[in-house]
């Protein structure tokens, strides 16, 4: 093994290091304001039928953000790119404690689409993970730093009440607090980004396929292939768009029904673990069997959680279950189909496309939460979790399709 392959195995691993410090401490407000987010809504507008705009306005925000942070990505680094956001997401987050003080809507659905771009920060840095990876670790490499956002986003829900408590003792309106946590963790976290992520992951990847063959500089170098991507398009647009619309309307659903925000907290948070605590698992599992089928585990994991919500709507404690399973399925899919985008892009055009992934796995959750408040008004909770099945069904048969003329040309 060479000196210089050593060299950035080293900058690799200390990369890794850096980013999962990032997604931890990003977790811990990202994990808050969107449990306190649909609840804020509701409790300013006065109509349970908006708030599903709470997930809309941050899952827009992250669309919003995509192709702006990949471009700035390409042009000055990751490190420049992902501390950007993570600072306009602290500025959302003060842009809606402003508007809760004022009782202002449209301020306050402002500053959530500002605090997704946190969100657009969460999913280039998962790409971000691969940019120096080796041959057959792309999926647990992603993986990784999919995981270290378990650490902040499960307790992120758990300072509702806490933050709540801190808010009002200050003088902030009811739920407003949390917002106080999102400010702080990612400021943090755009210093760690800025200060430590060096030498720049992509810009040092870009420098190694520029000079030397992929062999000598010991990263892989994917080659296009364009069914792969779409495929791992509509594997991420679908499955966060089912996450999306069944999670954000959880909160309501429990209030609804007499949970306690202690009890909304613990169904928030044990669905983020689902999310984010098994990534790595699905990371090696899908370098081991093939993204495909770990994309069609997810969509099966995704239909239980699904028929779970249906039958069991009313049981709170079913529901929790349901929420693991939500999370568990959607990191199947979204890990798996991440590395198939990875590896299947044009090295040339590698940061725009994976901005036009997440760009696509934004858009797809904002039209979920969006429509998830009116059809939970019209349809009930029950109702909402069986139109999200035909979503799942349709990632199924974009599977299918690939692996089967996958077959055809080995054939």
């Amino acid at each position: 093994m060479t000196a210089p392959a050593l060299d950035i195995r080293r900058i690799h691993r200390r990369g890794q290091l850096v980013l999962i410090a990032g997604q931890a401490l990003a977790g811990i407000g990202m994990g808050g304001t969107f449990s306190a987010g649909a609840l804020l809504v509701t409790q300013v507008s006065g109509s349970e039928a908006l708030s599903g705009m709470a997930a809309t306005g941050t899952t827009v925000g992250a669309a919003l953000a995509a192709i702006p942070l990949a471009r700035l990505a390409r042009r000055s680094g990751r490190s420049v790119s992902l501390a950007t956001g993570a600072l306009v997401a602290a500025a959302g987050a003060a842009v809606g404690t402003l508007a809760s003080v004022l009782g202002n809507l449209p301020l306050l659905i402002a500053g959530l689409v500002l605090v997704g771009t946190g969100t657009a920060v969460n999913l280039q840095s998962r790409f971000a993970a691969t940019d120096l990876s080796e041959p057959g670790t792309r999926g647990r490499d992603l993986a990784f730093v999919v995981w270290a956002t378990t650490v902040g986003a499960v307790l992120g829900p758990n300072l509702i009440g806490p933050g709540d408590t801190l808010g009002q003792a200050i003088g902030l309106p009811p739920l407003t607090g949390p917002f106080l946590f999102t400010i702080v963790a990612q400021v943090a976290a755009a210093a760690i980004y800025f200060l430590l992520l060096r030498p720049d992951p992509l810009r040092l990847a870009e420098r190694l396929a520029r000079e030397a063959p992929a062999g000598d500089a010991g990263v892989a170098i994917p080659g296009a292939d364009r069914n792969g991507v779409v495929t791992g398009f509509i594997a991420l647009g679908l499955s966060h768009a089912t996450m999306v619309s069944i999670m954000s309307m959880t909160p309501v659903h429990l209030v609804n029904h007499g949970a306690t925000l202690v009890i909304v907290g613990l169904t928030i948070s044990l669905h983020v673990a689902g999310m984010f605590a098994l990534s790595p698992v699905f990371g090696w599992l899908s370098d081991r069997v093939g993204r495909e089928a770990v994309i069609a585990l997810g969509q099966g994991v995704l239909l239980a959680s699904l028929v779970l919500v249906f039958l069991g709507g009313d049981h709170t404690d079913i529901v929790m279950v349901a929420l693991v399973l939500l999370g568990l399925g959607w990191s199947a899919a979204t890990v798996s189909a991440s590395a198939l985008v990875a590896e299947s892009a044009d090295p040339l055009r590698r940061t725009v496309i994976q901005g036009r992934a997440d760009l696509t796995m934004s858009a797809a959750g904002a039209v979920g939460g969006a429509l998830a408040g009116p059809a939970l008004a019209a349809l009930a909770y029950e109702g909402l979790a069986l139109l999200a099945v035909l979503l799942v069904a349709t990632v199924l048969i974009a599977v299918a399709y690939r692996s089967a003329r996958r077959s055809g040309r080995t054939a």
